[in-house]
């Protein structure tokens, strides 16, 4: 374990810490990579947006590898984490970048602190990780409001277009730690895609505390294929004003 104060130059020495503990375990170089990507991150997100500017808090950082070949990254402060602004820039996106480079993160705050776990097998991952799905004629529009990002999705999206659907919703709700409303009503038919990308931004944003709405016809092609997938209990499902 590694505790260093948020004021303090730590992120040279817990790149140094992490990565020797990465290569004892017989970490490869790429997931190696990734990992300290998501842990930094993590430990940045703590320093700059768990305390008030000028509070010089602690952040915990301790790493394990479990009987399954799981490395598990546990980054916790005492503080509480303020939820980026709506507007697309390069900052706010430390959620996305995690969840990005490991296959989980599970963000718990309370009133006591914030926690992020961080889990990524040393098994390869799928083969489709990082590779763009091909488009199939379906358009993403996505409009910054006052309270949340708003994106409009037209077109089919069949299951072989969700992985690509599922990287655009996820980068307009950073990861989840920013409220969303993605807009259905315009979708095609074909639809499979569509739903595994909503119930996987729904899972992003439920981690961070949030809660997606998703706007859909009743009864048409995407609302039945919802309705089955047991997305309501990560997602609020309603139907169009108008």
């Amino acid at each position: 374990m590694l505790d260093f104060r948020t004021r303090s130059n730590h992120l040279a020495e817990l790149r140094a810490r992490f990565g020797d503990w990465t290569e004892s375990i017989g970490t490869d170089d790429d997931t190696a990579y990734d990992l300290l990507v998501a842990v930094n991150e993590a430990v940045s997100n703590s320093a700059e947006h768990a305390y008030q500017p000028g509070v010089d808090g602690t952040v915990r950082v301790c790493a394990d590898l479990e009987s399954d070949g799981t490395v598990v990254v546990v980054v916790a402060d005492d503080g509480r984490w303020r939820v980026p602004p709506t507007a697309l820039s390069d900052r706010g996106r430390g959620l996305l970048l995690m969840r990005e480079n490991v296959d989980q993160v599970v963000v718990e705050r309370t009133a006591a602190g914030t926690t992020v776990r961080l889990c990524r097998s040393l098994r390869p991952r799928p083969a489709d990780e990082g590779v763009p799905a091909r488009r199939h004629g379906h358009e993403v529009l996505v409009e910054e409001r006052e309270a949340s990002v708003h994106v409009v999705v037209r077109g089919d999206v069949p299951e072989d277009a969700g992985s690509a659907l599922r990287r655009s919703l996820l980068t307009a709700a950073r990861g989840g730690a920013v409220p969303v409303v993605v807009d259905l009503a315009e979708l095609g038919a074909r639809c499979a895609g569509a739903v595994h990308a909503v119930f996987a931004v729904a899972d992003a944003a439920s981690a961070a505390g949030n809660r997606v709405v998703v706007l859909a016809g009743p009864g048409t092609p995407v609302w039945t294929a919802l309705e089955a997938s047991g997305v309501r209990h990560l997602a609020d499902v309603v139907a169009p004003i108008g």
